[in-house]
């Protein structure tokens, strides 16, 4: 279970359901999310996860950075259990860790969108050709991909804002050229949504950007949260 979001079923299904806020429609073959708490986040992705409304794939990959041990390359989850039940994980070779949190807060989103297979995979330190040969071995039809990331991390609001610009910026753009003046936790899951976007011509779009102080209105140390669409 989670200190993340709410630990009962219902309440848990309430929230998420409050989330799902846009109607808008577009095609959409994934998600950039962040994964703070849901209370500092739970809407900037929940606007995002408002795309997968009605649209059926047939399983996902959700990439997210560790946050609690580092390693290089990449590994999965031994098991993910929310409140709306265990998460049916594929197998795989890739080492397993008992919990990531960047990884976990996505699964309730999917699971009450109906999409229960999902395969969990924590990045490490990679490289940009590592992550074009990852994105060989999953870039499969009818998968939904997810890439979960904060931006900045602890600078003064207007600091944060715009530090989180540039960043939002180089990922529209997919600026590898200017990739590592990217201020993001999940820089190296990025990695891997630059080498996918870039093979099969998919461009990110921003949906919401805040940061922590537009939560809390305590605008001394922020955090950044964007969603995007791609």
């Amino acid at each position: 279970m989670s200190n993340w979001y709410p630990d009962n079923k219902d309440e848990l299904k309430k929230v998420i359901k409050s989330y799902l806020t846009s109607t808008q429609k577009y095609t959409v073959n994934g998600l950039v999310v962040p994964h703070a708490g849901y209370i500092y986040s739970g809407k900037i992705a929940g606007k995002a996860y408002s795309f997968l409304q009605n649209k059926k794939f047939k399983h996902a990959i959700v990439f997210g950075p560790s946050h609690y041990t580092g390693f290089y390359g990449t590994c999965t989850l031994e098991s993910i259990k929310t409140p709306f039940g265990d998460v049916k994980i594929p197998k795989t070779d890739l080492r397993k860790l008992k919990y990531e949190h960047s990884i976990d807060n996505q699964i309730p989103f999917l699971q009450y969108l109906h999409i229960n297979n999902i395969l969990p995979i924590v990045v490490g330190d990679i490289t940009h050709d590592n992550a074009k040969n990852i994105v060989k071995q999953y870039n499969k039809k009818d998968t939904l991909f997810i890439f979960s990331t904060d931006l900045s991390h602890f600078l003064q609001y207007n600091i944060a804002k715009k530090k989180d610009k540039e960043t939002i910026k180089i990922i529209e753009t997919l600026d590898l050229k200017k990739f590592p003046n990217i201020d993001a936790c999940g820089k190296n899951a990025l990695k891997i949504l630059f080498a996918l976007c870039k093979q099969n011509k998919w461009q990110p779009k921003l949906i919401e950007y805040k940061n922590s102080g537009d939560i809390t209105k305590d605008k001394l140390s922020v955090v950044g949260y964007a969603s995007f669409r791609f």
